[in-house]
C-alpha cells in the first residue's frame, strides 16, 4: 500500500512538472526580452541624474539611514569590500537558477508559482526601467561614496558610455533583492527543515552589498519588495500532498504561501 501511495506521490509530480525544453525556451526568451528592453533607455543619462537627484533627496526627507554607514563597514578592510564587489557580481544569477532547477527536480509546483512570479516581478521592474531610468549612487557627486567594483574590483560594470552589455540606469528597482528575496521566500515555502529560515540571510546580506558598493539606494530594494509582495499576491499558491499521521492518503492543501508566516511547522 505504501509503494502504491509513493508511485501515486511521484506520478503527480510528474505531471506538474512542466516540458524541460519549454521552460528552458520560456526562461531565455524571458531573460532576452528583458535585457532588451533595459537597452531601450541606456542612454537617458540627463533623465536618470535626476531621477537619482529626486530620490537621494526623497531618502534625506523621510529620515533613512545614509548608505555611507553601510559602506563604511565595508571600507575597514580590502578583504571585506572585495567579497562584497565579488557577491554583488556573482552570486545574483547562479543562485537564482539553482533555486529554480531545485524546484523544477524537486518541487515541481512550487517550481511553477515561484516561475511565474519572479516573471512577474522582472516585467514589472522592467517597466519601472523604462519609465523611471536612474543613476545609481556610485556616480552620484552629491552622495559621496565610493565606487567600490572600479577601485578594489571585481566590477561587472564598464565605462557608461561604453558598456552596451547593461543598463547601469536601471537602478530601481533592484532586482538583485528582489529575485534574492523571492530565493528566500521559495525555499521557505517549499522545505520543511527547521533551517529554512536561514534562507533569510541570502536577502539580507544582498541588502547590504548593493547599499555598501553603491550600487542601490535604499529605495530600490524597498520597491524591490513591494512588486514582489504584489506578484506573490497575484499568483496562484501552489498546493501540495500532505501525509497525515494516521497513514491516510493526504489532501492537496495550500503549501506555505505567499508570506513567511504560513510556513509549515
Amino acid at each position: 500500500m505504501h509503494s502504491r501511495e509513493q508511485e501515486a506521490s511521484a506520478g503527480s509530480a510528474g505531471s506538474a512538472r512542466p516540458p524541460l525544453l519549454r521552460e528552458l525556451l520560456l526562461v531565455a526568451g524571458l531573460f532576452l526580452v528583458y535585457k532588451f528592453g533595459r537597452q531601450l533607455v541606456a542612454g537617458h543619462t540627463g533623465e536618470a541624474f535626476r531621477d537619482a537627484d529626486r530620490v537621494w533627496s526623497l531618502e534625506r526627507a523621510v529620515h533613512l539611514p545614509g548608505e555611507g554607514g553601510v559602506q563604511s563597514l565595508l571600507l575597514h578592510g580590502d578583504t571585506a569590500v572585495h567579497v562584497a564587489n565579488t557577491y554583488y557580481a556573482v552570486v545574483h544569477f547562479p543562485v537564482t537558477a539553482g533555486f529554480l532547477i531545485w524546484l523544477y527536480l524537486r518541487r515541481p509546483e512550487h517550481y511553477v508559482w515561484a516561475r511565474r512570479a519572479l516573471a512577474a516581478v522582472t516585467a514589472a521592474a522592467l517597466v519601472a526601467h523604462l519609465t523611471f531610468p536612474l543613476a545609481p549612487p556610485r556616480m552620484l557627486a552629491e552622495a559621496g561614496l565610493v565606487d567600490t567594483a572600479r577601485v578594489y574590483g571585481p566590477s561587472v560594470y564598464g565605462p557608461p558610455r561604453t558598456d552596451h552589455l547593461s543598463n547601469q540606469f536601471a537602478a530601481m528597482p533592484s532586482l538583485h533583492f528582489g529575485w534574492a528575496l523571492m530565493v528566500a521566500v521559495g525555499l521557505i515555502a517549499a522545505s520543511r527543515s527547521r533551517l529554512r529560515w536561514l534562507w533569510l540571510l541570502h536577502p539580507l546580506l544582498t541588502l547590504v552589498v548593493i547599499v555598501g558598493t553603491a550600487n542601490h539606494y535604499w529605495l530600490d530594494a524597498f520597491v524591490a519588495a513591494a512588486l514582489l509582495g504584489l506578484a506573490l499576491q497575484a499568483v496562484p499558491r501552489p498546493h501540495r500532498a500532505q501525509d497525515t499521521a494516521g497513514g491516510r492518503r493526504g489532501r492537496p492543501v495550500p503549501a506555505e504561501g505567499n508570506s513567511l508566516v504560513g510556513a509549515a511547522r
